[in-house]
């Protein structure tokens, strides 16, 4: 079960409540919990993560829930802000996950396949604290979706094994984990922040290095205007622009591995790869 935005209404349901900060952390407690979890996305769809704001009620979901996700670091600062405040557990992911596998500044880590393995680790265990009686289906839930990111992550590097190209131009430095992963270069036009506005040097430096890499393709982003990604384009002689999901809010498009599967096959396309 899950909610957007506020909890259901219903006090009486069964199961471990659970408040996840966006849509990445809400997908994976959905997944391992089941049927014995209440899982509710403070994150509506089509909205910005890191700009988010809680409700009086929202405040209420992170104080009364049994746990708490929270990516951690500054990413959503009005949750993190209120998990702090709790006596319960709050999971701050990137607490959770390798320092040597992280990269400074960036938060984007669910991006990766195979650190988001690590984040399925994490929510498993809190899940496991909160509700001893339903180990053994949070277990099962938790290797059978590593299972499925192990085969995401194959199905990545066999599609971006032999490309034309390497180098993948974005409105923002989103998916710096994902092309690392994977043996390719990113640029992004407005760094790591998605409201950073780029300047006429950086515009031209790309415009530039799309011309000389042979790029085909600037990427944006499904919340950000499509404006910079359009003027990049237009000023590298007419590149194509197209949309990459960072999965920062749920999406009609489809789950977790729905997006990662579309956005492999823009890259590909993007890259020239066979």
């Amino acid at each position: 079960m899950t909610a957007t935005g506020c909890a259901p209404d219903d006090g009486d349901r069964a199961g471990v409540d659970v408040v996840a900060g966006f849509y990445p952390l809400a997908w994976v407690a959905e997944r391992v919990g089941g049927d014995r979890v209440n899982v509710t996305d403070l994150t509506p769809a089509g909205a910005e993560p890191h700009d988010l704001e809680l409700t009086t009620r929202q405040v209420d979901d992170v104080l009364d829930a049994e746990v708490v996700v929270v990516l951690g670091d500054g990413f959503q600062p009005a949750v993190e802000d209120g998990a702090a405040r709790r006596d319960g557990p709050t999971v701050e992911v990137l607490d959770e996950l390798p320092d040597d596998a992280l990269a400074e500044g960036d938060p984007h880590v669910w991006l990766d396949p195979v650190l988001t393995q690590d984040v399925v680790r994490a929510i498993e265990d809190a899940l496991v604290n909160a509700d001893p009686v339903h180990e053994s289906a949070f277990r099962r839930n938790a290797d059978d979706l590593r299972g499925e990111l192990r085969a995401l992550d194959e199905n990545y590097r066999a599609g971006l094994a032999t490309c034309q190209r390497d180098l993948v131009v974005t409105a923002h430095d989103a998916f710096g984990y994902l092309t690392d992963r994977y043996g390719l270069r990113v640029e992004g036009v407005a760094g790591l922040s998605p409201d950073a506005e780029p300047d006429a040097r950086r515009l031209a430096e790309l415009a530039d290095l799309a011309r000389d890499e042979g790029v085909t393709t600037v990427f944006t982003e499904e919340l950000l205007s499509p404006e910079i990604a359009e003027t990049l384009a237009r000023e590298a002689g007419g590149l194509r622009t197209e949309v990459l999901n960072p999965l920062e809010s749920r999406s009609d498009r489809g789950d977790y591995l729905a997006v990662m599967a579309d956005n492999l096959a823009k890259i590909r396309a993007a890259l020239g790869c066979s």
